[in-house]
């Protein structure tokens, strides 16, 4: 029988995540990690509020050690957010120098090894994640590639052999959010913003990524919700 762990940010893929897998998976329980981020705070309450929405048990972890080993913007203050224009989300060599700016050194290698442990501890069968095709353009810890190297190294590290199931990974953000819309995940709950502002700043990759998949849907009320102006 499945049981699940699910990898909750509180932004969209992992939100839309864990609604597909939380029935035939499973999913028992939500684990969000404190490494420092910027935005941890918006981000840990998110997730609460979904794992609560959810009925599942929710963890937040620890790792703080990782905003010392990295100045990318994403947790070093003292380094501007890069606040790409829409047109670069597409061009592969402006949209890679903007995710240089914010990488994590081996973050969803370290998370995805973490929640192992919990399955290797707990006998979880599956850890979900909420990788996705367009961000693995850029980010290659979020392509299929990373996934089944993941698995392949989780077959001799751990003794229950966990799957890392992605199961938006064929999927960009504005066909993620017509799945959380058909699930009726809870989207006014999600947070996605690389800040710590009370509402999504709307300008950083992130931010400028999901809006302009609720531009595209016509999403008015969700983009009044969750953005700033």
């Amino acid at each position: 029988m499945n049981k699940s762990i699910v990898l909750l940010s509180g932004g969209l893929d992992s939100v839309v995540s864990l609604a597909f897998a939380k029935e035939e998976y499973n999913v028992q329980l939500a684990i969000t990690f404190d490494y420092g981020q910027r935005a941890k705070t918006q981000e840990i309450t998110a997730a609460a509020k979904i794992a609560e929405y959810y009925g599942i048990e929710h963890k937040v972890i620890d790792v703080e050690w990782l905003a010392q080993i990295t100045k990318t913007s994403l947790v070093n203050t003292n380094n501007d957010l890069p606040n790409p224009e829409t047109e670069d989300l597409d061009d592969f060599n402006a949209s890679t120098q903007t995710a240089k700016k914010v990488w994590v050194p081996n973050r969803n290698g370290l998370f995805l090894n973490i929640a192992a442990s919990f399955a290797d501890s707990f006998g979880y069968t599956h850890i979900i994640f909420g990788a996705n095709r367009e961000e693995a353009v850029t980010f290659s810890d979020n392509s299929a590639e990373f996934i089944e190297k993941i698995n392949k190294s989780l077959e001799f590290s751990t003794l229950v052999n966990p799957k890392v199931f992605a199961p938006l990974i064929d999927k960009d953000k504005e066909e993620i959010v017509k799945v959380g819309l058909d699930l009726k995940v809870p989207l006014a709950f999600i947070r996605s913003c690389y800040t710590d502002n009370e509402k999504h700043c709307g300008k950083c990759e992130s931010c400028m990524r999901l809006k302009r998949a609720l531009i595209k849907l016509s999403n008015e009320n969700l983009i009044k919700n969750l953005f700033q102006g």
